[in-house]
């Protein structure tokens, strides 16, 4: 499937977040800074193509080509990257009914996707089709409280995933929200499904004391925050210690910038989200000094629209 490409940023103000003791900032030290830029969506439900002109919302936005092309402009000028996915991946138009995933997969691949988390509706085709959508994407779903092992999908998702880059580790971990009422029954009853909060705990001590990751990130399909006690981003970020950054789905929340929450120890952890359909992008750019202290600059989400930039 060849790509259009075309597309527009529109460049906002960037805004600084220190993530830890807040004491130093990238700029202190310039060029001995390392780093990392995280790029993610979530909930991008099967918009390949962008919404029509007269779409009361998002007229003319979105698109998998148009963001592709953003990607590729960020990675021709940053050495760094990481591109990451909340889930629901899948369901929400034509595209999944007749082809079930495979061209969202094969799109994704292309443009160098290098984790995800599993949605619910990701399991609208089925395990069978799922863990053949996970097989071509040569990217790893990630989900540490679903126990997959009565299921097609036992050797194909993964509790967590570690990314080297320029010397550092970096941790992702999956977390998926309660499958009941929210995933077909046949299939949610070979879900064993665990308390997420108690599952952060343990894989984010594993990538940090274990593993020795300099940075910690969640990709969650919790859902952002919800008025009635349940299990969300929010309260991961509140209640677990070790987390950096949580990338959230589900809700489809539009955050113009990460959240700040104070874990049990008093650090900050981001959470971030981006919407739905795919018609905005997030970027956090994260820096660490030579002692691997940490940093991160935001810069407000960049949406994807049919203007072209020139050049």
């Amino acid at each position: 499937m060849s790509l259009n490409r075309r597309t527009f940023i529109r460049n906002v103000a960037g805004a600084s977040v220190l993530v830890g003791s807040g004491l130093w900032s990238p700029e202190s030290w310039g060029a001995s800074a390392f780093k990392l830029t995280v790029l993610h969506t979530n909930d991008v439900h099967s918009r390949i193509d962008p919404f029509p002109m007269n779409d009361p919302k998002f007229p003319g936005m979105g698109g998998f080509a148009r963001r592709a092309e953003v990607i590729h402009r960020i990675r021709a000028t940053e050495k760094n990257v990481l591109l990451l996915d909340a889930g629901d991946i899948f369901q929400g138009t034509p595209y999944f009914n007749l082809f079930q995933g495979e061209p969202e997969i094969r799109l994704m691949r292309e443009m160098g996707y290098d984790a995800s988390a599993i949605g619910n509706h990701d399991f609208d085709g089925g395990m069978d089709n799922l863990a053949v959508r996970i097989r071509e994407a040569g990217f790893p779903f990630l989900c540490a409280n679903y126990n997959l092992s009565d299921s097609p999908l036992f050797a194909s998702a993964l509790p967590y995933q570690i990314f080297k880059k320029g010397g550092l580790k970096i941790g992702v971990f999956g977390l998926g929200i309660e499958p009941k009422g929210l995933i077909d029954t046949a299939v949610s009853k070979r879900i064993i499904y665990s308390d997420p909060t108690v599952e952060a705990k343990k894989i984010s001590t594993i990538l940090r004391e274990e593993e020795h990751c300099d940075l910690v990130i969640c990709l969650s399909h919790l859902g952002y925050n919800y008025k009635e006690k349940k299990v969300s981003d929010t309260v991961i970020a509140r209640e677990v210690s070790g987390i950096d950054l949580i990338i959230g789905g589900h809700t489809h929340t539009f955050l113009d910038e990460p959240v700040k929450i104070q874990n049990p120890i008093g650090k900050n952890v981001l959470v971030a989200q981006v919407g739905w359909a795919g018609i905005r992008l997030g970027r956090i750019d994260f820096f660490f000094d030579e002692k691997r202290r940490k940093s991160a600059t935001f810069t407000l989400r960049e949406n994807i629209s049919r203007k072209t930039i020139a050049g």
